[in-house]
């Protein structure tokens, strides 16, 4: 037991739950306590910047400098109360991660002397350089010029830094000098902005109070998690964040006994301990749970605003990956790390709410709150049916290539769930142009167990088969990568539906123009969207093959490749909705898409050259001298005169020879692949070289590699082996 892998094990098996020391007061009391909120900002500021601030916030309104000054040393005040050392801007360019510069917080005066310094012009804005960063074309290399801006309707928080000292981070946008959006945030706010808009108009119908509609989201976050030392000891999951490499265990998620299982005391430690800092950071997670897979897990938090939540999801995901090292363990955000059990996504639950605190996505029992709801029902529906390409582009990634349609994930196909009672409301509103929605359409199970109270069965079952289902009072979009940006997602979801709202107002303007009454011209409309887009519209399983069939004869796609899907923002109707809906302008569009396509040639190339490096360095050299080995037993029988027992030891060594020729044969015909993807200059073209002549390489050469991991003698294995990864803990 000499190799790294078996030492890694030693070290992991040894390792004990790491002690966590819970806060002793109550959840209520510390529970955004390193946030700047509104409690805080209360406190700190006078009543007049408090409500400039407020008013801000709640109608994307402008902060004046003088104003901004006032709330910068009041959050200097605050931040270096709390230990606090540097400040920074903390924004998501297009990298895919969160990105911050920190700065002290002091100057030096024309004396030598150091003093505290912190201006509202600091607070309001700061200039990395934006050729540094992904830009898809916008920016020349050698035009450095870019600026974030401070983002107030997202609380400032203190991070710590590890090592003694905080940060104080303030959320923010970042564009470019000539002011493209170079990030996640911009179009975001831009799509919320657009939805909020569209939607309150059409409320307005229904209800002159609401003044306001606020889209929210709550993302639940599915990672795996692996011991610190068996993670270092697998390069693949190192390099490119997946096991390239790894045969399947006796063992697996068959005897589906992990899911909501006992949490294993290691992995229980580490997630008391983020839920702790998390709650610190105003983050409301509520919910943790083992998932499907070995080595698998969630958290989930209670729904927010779309941009709070997204920040929130960003921050957690750099919180979990901080705390895990302090517990001797790796997250792994990677949407397939381990081939032939579960991969992991991200489900946003998405609905709408407005100032009035009335759910636009919640049934009801009085005819003219149901037909808001079926409006809204309605519209949202068939935003997803005449957009769903688009909304397809939204989740396509490497990573997420690998799991979409694979145990258990959502296909590729885009579809809709609303279950049969809703369906059939539906399908009543079309024919008889009546309908009956009651909110909370409930019965109760009857066990027949008298300790047991009465259980409660909601008026529609759930589908975990659907991308996009409709469950009780949202729509939970599963489709969704766990490595990936939601914002990436929400501004297309948020914009098409703002979009299909808009239409919905023309048509119904039209109508009302002419004459018709109000209820009778929104039903006709409805009918007629309802029957457009009903098609998209599935109750069934989303994994069985026959409904891959029933969706191409309903002619709807089905996308697979991950160039292709983001082909579609490209596209001019895809164009023309950003910039209509004021989002994005074509350049900002365009961006995106070589921005995407390079990502995603990156990846592919990262687990290319993994691949190699591990077939030949690790598996053929290994495999060479257990063949040796074998070889001198074979020779030594039959020097011995057992000629006959040799034989089986030779069909052994044969067969490590046929496999370790077909991985030399295939590693270098991916070479050759990949360098010839490398000399063509288009993007597109270089991008579907790499999702089909270097990556049809990938399951041929790891077929081959597991193979012989079943033969080679498990004493002298490099890599870390799937049982010792996932059962491990």
């Amino acid at each position: 037991m000499s190799n790294f892998r078996f030492k890694a094990l030693e070290i992991a098996q040894s390792r004990q739950a790491i002690p966590v020391v819970a806060p002793v007061e109550r959840v209520g009391d510390f529970f955004g306590s390193n946030t700047f909120n509104n409690e805080v900002m209360r406190a700190l500021l006078s009543p007049e910047a408090y409500l400039k601030v407020t008013e801000a916030i709640q109608t994307n309104g402008q902060i004046d400098r003088a104003i901004a000054d006032e709330v910068a040393g009041a959050m200097k005040s605050w931040a270096t109360s709390k230990g606090a050392t540097h400040y920074t801007h903390w924004f998501q360019p297009l990298t895919g991660e969160t990105a911050e510069k920190h700065d002290a917080f002091f100057d030096i005066t024309i004396d030598g002397k150091a003093i505290e310094k912190f201006k509202g012009s600091a607070l309001v804005q700061q200039e990395p350089d934006a050729s540094s960063f992904p830009n898809g074309g916008l920016r020349n290399t050698f035009e450095a010029r870019g600026y974030t801006g401070w983002d107030p309707s997202s609380p400032a928080f203190l991070m710590d830094n590890g090592a003694g000292g905080k940060t104080l981070c303030i959320p923010s946008v970042f564009i470019s000098y000539t002011g493209e959006a170079l990030d996640y945030k911009t179009p975001l706010l831009k799509a919320l902005n657009a939805l909020d808009k569209a939607a309150t108009a059409v409320c307005q119908y229904f209800d002159r109070s609401i003044t306001k509609v606020t889209p929210t989201l709550g993302p639940e976050q599915e990672y795996f998690v692996v011991d610190r030392a068996l993670f270092y000891a697998r390069p693949d999951l190192v390099l490119a964040g997946r096991t390239i490499f790894g045969h399947q265990p006796a063992r697996g998620q068959q005897l589906e006994d992990h899911y909501f299982g006992s949490i294993p005391p290691r992995i229980n430690a580490f997630m008391v301990d983020f839920e702790f800092e998390s709650m610190k950071l105003g983050m409301p997670v509520r919910t943790r749970h083992n998932e499907v897979a070995p080595g698998q897990f969630e958290v989930a938090p209670t729904f927010e605003e779309v941009n709070l939540a997204i920040d929130h999801n960003a921050l957690l995901m750099d919180l979990m990956e901080k705390i895990a090292e302090k517990h001797n363990l790796k997250v792994l955000f990677h949407e397939k790390p381990f081939a032939g059990i579960n991969g992991s996504g991200k489900h946003n639950n998405w609905s709408m709410g407005t100032n009035t605190g009335v759910n636009l996505l919640a049934p009801s029992t009085r005819p003219k709150e149901s037909l808001r709801f079926l409006t809204f029902l309605v519209n949202v529906v068939k935003a997803v049916h005449d957009n769903a390409d688009l909304l397809r582009a939204s989740i396509a990634s490497a990573g997420n290539e690998h799991r979409l349609g694979a145990n258990e994930a959502p296909p590729a196909i885009v579809s809709v769930f609303l279950g049969e009672t809703l369906t059939q409301a539906l399908n009543d509103l079309e024919t008889k142009s009546e309908v009956t929605v009651n909110k909370g359409d409930n019965v109760y199970y009857k066990l027949g167990l008298n300790r047991i109270p009465s259980l409660m069965r909601d008026n529609t079952d759930r589908n975990r088969t659907s991308p996009f289902a409709f469950t009780g009072n949202k729509f939970e979009f599963r489709a969704v990568g766990s490595s990936a940006n939601s914002a990436s997602t929400m501004i297309v979801l948020n914009g098409i539906v703002a979009d299909q709202l808009n239409k919905f107002k023309t048509d119904l303007d039209g109508r009302l123009a002419r004459g018709e009454k109000k209820e009778l011209a929104i039903v006709d409309i409805l009918k007629e969207y309802y029957a457009n887009s009903k098609r998209i519209l599935f109750e069934g399983n989303g994994y069985s093959d026959e409904w891959v069939e029933e969706a191409a004869r309903r002619g709807l796609s089905n996308i697979k490749s991950s160039p292709e899907a983001l082909g579609v923002y490209v596209q001019p109707e895809s164009l023309a909705l950003f910039e209509r809906t004021g989002i994005m302008n074509h350049a900002e569009v365009e961006s995106r898409y070589e921005i995407e396509l390079e990502k995603y040639i990156k990846n592919v190339q990262i687990e290319s050259r993994v691949m190699g490096d591990l077939a030949m360095n690790h598996v053929v050299s290994t495999a060479l001298k257990y063949q040796n080995k074998l070889a001198e037993t074979a020779r030594n029988l039959v020097e011995l005169g057992m000629t006959a027992e040799a034989e089986p030891i030779k069909d052994i060594l044969r067969e490590i020879s046929t496999r370790v020729m077909a991985i030399k044969r295939q590693t270098e015909s991916m070479i050759e692949a990949r360098k010839k993807a490398n000399n063509v200059t288009d993007t597109t073209e270089r991008a579907k070289l790499y999702a089909t002549e270097v990556k049809d390489h990938f399951d041929i050469i790891r077929y081959e590699v597991d193979k012989l991991e079943q033969i080679v003698d498990d004493e002298d294995w490099p890599l870390v082996k799937y049982r010792e990864l996932l059962f491990v803990k």
